[in-house]
C-alpha cells in the first residue's frame, strides 16, 4: 500500500492519512497504533485530505476527483461492551480501538473531473479550497457544499494555500508559476516563476503572511517573501523530488519529504521585512 497524504489534528490526538486502497486511516501519534479506518472513501485512493479545527470533521479527495465530507463520531461503549472488554474478549477490544469511532459521510461535490492534489481549510471551517489535476481550483462552501467560486489555469495543479487573510490564495504545480488569486472572483494578481525545472509540489505560508516556503521537483527549498514575490534562500540537501511541505507551528522549522522517503527539518530563516 502507498500514503499519499496525511493530516495531523489541531489537538494532536490522532494523525489522518489517505491511501491508495481507498482508505482513510487515522493513527496515535504516541503509539503508531490504529484508531480508525473509513472504508471505501474514494473510489480511485485517497490523495488529498485536511481537517478542522473542531477535530470533528474530514475533508477528502480522491482520484476520481470527488472532494467528500465526513463526520467522525466517538461511540462510548455500552456496559455489556465493558464488561466483555474486562473478561474474555480483551484482546478484541484492546486491538480494535476502531470499534469506537464511526464515520458518517455528509456531502460528496462533484466538480473536478481529475484527481485530487490539495485540500485547504478557511480558519472558520466554513470554506475550503481544493486544487486540482484537472487545472482547477475550486472554492467550496462547507455549509451549502457548492461550488462558491472556480480558477483556470493551464497547468495541473499541485499545491495551494491560504493567505492568513484569506483574501487570496496562492497556487503552483507542473507550469513551474506560482500563481496569486482573488478568492472572491477568481482572478490572477499575479504570477512568478517558481522554478527553472520541473513541478513545484509543496507550499506552506506563515501565520503572519509575509513569508511562504516552497518545494519540487529541483529538490530544492525555496523561501519567498510574499509581498515582493523574492527568494531570500535556498536549502539544498534533497537527492530526490520534494512532494510535500510544512511550516511548523511554532513557525521555527520547516519540514520536507522527497520521492525517496527523505524527512528533512530545516530552521527557518528570519526574513526582515523592508518597507
Amino acid at each position: 500500500m502507498t500514503c499519499y497524504c496525511i493530516d495531523l489534528l489541531h489537538n494532536g490526538t490522532a494523525i489522518i492519512s489517505g491511501w491508495d486502497d481507498g482508505r482513510i486511516r487515522a493513527f496515535y501519534p504516541e503509539t503508531g497504533r490504529l484508531m480508525y479506518t473509513i472504508q471505501n472513501a474514494h473510489k480511485k485512493g485517497v490523495t488529498a485530505v485536511c481537517t478542522t479545527s473542531t477535530c470533528d470533521r474530514i475533508i477528502s479527495g480522491g482520484g476520481e476527483g470527488q472532494v467528500r465530507v465526513w463526520d467522525i463520531k466517538e461511540a462510548q461503549p455500552s456496559n455489556n461492551q465493558l464488561y466483555r472488554h474486562k473478561t474474555k474478549r480483551m484482546d478484541k477490544f484492546a486491538c480494535s480501538p476502531e470499534s469506537t469511532f464511526s464515520s458518517i459521510l455528509v456531502a460528496t461535490m462533484y466538480e473536478h473531473t481529475n484527481a485530487v492534489s490539495c485540500i485547504q481549510l478557511s480558519k472558520d471551517d466554513k470554506s475550503c479550497v481544493s486544487a486540482s489535476a484537472d487545472s482547477t481550483c475550486i472554492v467550496w462552501c462547507l455549509e451549502t457544499f457548492r461550488r462558491k467560486q472556480i480558477i483556470f489555469s493551464n497547468t495541473l495543479f499541485r499545491c495551494i494555500c491560504y493567505h492568513p487573510t484569506e483574501c487570496q490564495i496562492i497556487t503552483s504545480g507542473t507550469n513551474r508559476k506560482i500563481g496569486y488569486w482573488e478568492v472572491y472572483d477568481g482572478s490572477l494578481i499575479r504570477e512568478l516563476d517558481g522554478s527553472r525545472t520541473g513541478s513545484i509540489n509543496g507550499m506552506d505560508i506563515t501565520i503572519d503572511g509575509n513569508t511562504f516556503v516552497t518545494g519540487g521537483n529541483d529538490k530544492l527549498v525555496k523561501v519567498w517573501k510574499y509581498n515582493e514575490g523574492l527568494v531570500t534562500h535556498v536549502g539544498q540537501g534533497h537527492t530526490s523530488s520534494i512532494t510535500r511541505l510544512r511550516i511548523s507551528p511554532d513557525q521555527k522549522s520547516v519540514i520536507t519529504v522527497s520521492e525517496d522517503g527523505a524527512i528533512y527539518i530545516w530552521e527557518m530563516p528570519k526574513v526582515i521585512e523592508t518597507n
